[in-house]
């Protein structure tokens, strides 16, 4: 009888272990690259669960503004006399509005999402970067709703786009990159202050006030444009108002200082987010 032998299985397992990163420059961006359906998937759940159970659903978006654009006509243009730089003045209004309504929606929604997705941050890995960024993407929809419907008022109003047209994709980009800034130092900060939720409304509306959106550029002071311009929606707000409507407007030169304000705050932001990302889970 022969003997049989037996060698023993031997298995390798392999370990991988998630800490913190340590260092206030280690961003790891390339991270959130690798979970980019994760972010393409958030952001779809945000808008399907925007309009979930409405009875106008998208119509919404287009409402919103038209009735603020109504209210502000009625208020700044009829009774305030305020001008519009030989705009008519709901499209003035209209086209700041889309613009703004875009950015205060991102800003509020981003602003509250770490909070909102405390379940998910328990209990998986994954960049937590990833969170505020697809809620600033999310209102994009609205906006291309809003903008159609600014496209049929021009047209109302015998108003033809020019080539300026092509340059809107920027403009946009950088309420998104304004946006998105705001949100590395609201949301962490939400997280751990309940007090930053009741917050942001106010702020919000403290700047809208502070923007070009029923008043033109042109009735600040020269001496304070470049104060002025430290506001980063001054320059978008403008720049779309030049690029739709052909509106002359200083939006390039604005844009230089409120591009070195926004490229600022969103570099401190993701340096303080990553150094808040490792206390999440602790304070929720």
């Amino acid at each position: 009888m022969s003997d049989i032998m037996h060698q023993p299985k031997t298995s390798v397992t392999s370990t991988i272990r998630i800490e913190p990163s340590s260092g206030w420059l280690t961003l790891d961006l390339r991270s959130v690259w690798a979970y980019r359906e994760l972010l393409y998937f958030l952001a779809w759940r945000d808008v399907k669960v925007r309009y979930k159970q409405t009875v106008l659903g998208i119509a919404w978006a287009v409402i919103q503004p038209l009735i603020t654009m109504a209210i502000f006509t009625v208020i700044f243009s009829y009774i305030g006399r305020f001008p519009s730089d030989g705009l008519p003045y709901p499209i003035f209004a209209y086209s700041g509005l889309i613009a703004w309504i875009y950015f205060a929606t991102a800003v509020t929604q981003s602003g509250n999402s770490l909070r909102g997705d405390v379940r998910l941050i328990e209990k998986i890995y994954f960049p937590r970067l990833i969170i505020p960024l697809s809620t600033v993407i999310t209102p994009l929809m609205d906006f291309l709703c809003s903008l159609l419907v600014l496209l049929g008022m021009m047209y109302w109003f015998g108003i033809t786009p020019t080539w300026n047209v092509l340059f809107l994709p920027f403009f946009l980009l950088v309420a998104l990159l304004t946006a998105f800034s705001v949100s590395l130092w609201l949301a962490p900060l939400n997280l751990m202050y309940r007090d930053i939720g009741h917050t942001i409304p106010f702020v919000i509306q403290i700047w809208m006030y502070a923007s070009p959106l029923v008043y033109p550029v042109s009735v600040i002071p020269d001496k304070w444009q470049l104060l002025y311009s430290l506001n980063p929606m001054v320059g978008v707000i403008e720049g779309f108002r030049w690029a739709l409507l052909g509106h002359k407007s200083t939006a390039f030169d604005m844009m230089t200082v409120s591009g070195i304000v926004v490229i600022s705050l969103m570099w401190c932001g993701l340096i303080f987010f990553r150094r808040m990302e490792r206390t999440f889970a602790d304070v929720v």
